[in-house]
């Protein structure tokens, strides 16, 4: 078995300094690390349990079946956040019929990403034995 000590997705945009704005700035992401210089330089950020990397450049955008799942405590509180940062919000929150309350954004690059609420009472918080 592979032990997996750290992991990280790996994102190559179209314009790099714009990705970089949204994720830090508009999305609000800490940077964990920059390395390289110039307008195609990297910079990684935390996200939750795991690392989004900007880095490089790509002609064109990520395909359509690359989606990034953000969890956040209070999705309607980050819908607030990032209207105010500027952020488009491709859907609304929602609560779906599996429980979960999902909220559609996009980065420049139309890569979509859902911020996901897990209410209380939801199965995903269950811990047996605790």
């Amino acid at each position: 078995m592979v032990h997996v000590l750290s992991s990280r997705i790996l994102l190559r945009p179209t314009d790099p300094e714009r990705s970089r704005a949204f994720y830090g700035e508009q999305l609000g992401l800490a940077v964990y690390r920059e390395f390289g210089t110039g307008a195609e330089r990297g910079t990684v950020f935390f996200m939750g349990g795991g690392f989004l990397e900007v880095s490089g450049r790509s002609e064109t955008p990520p395909a359509p079946a690359v989606r990034l799942w953000l969890q956040v405590a209070d999705v309607a509180a980050a819908q607030e956040e990032l209207r105010a940062r500027g952020v488009d919000i491709v859907r609304p929150p929602v609560k779906e019929p599996w429980g979960l309350v999902e909220m559609w954004i996009a980065d420049p690059d139309g890569t979509p990403i859902v911020l996901v609420e897990v209410p209380a009472d939801h199965p995903m918080r269950y811990r047996p034995g605790i």
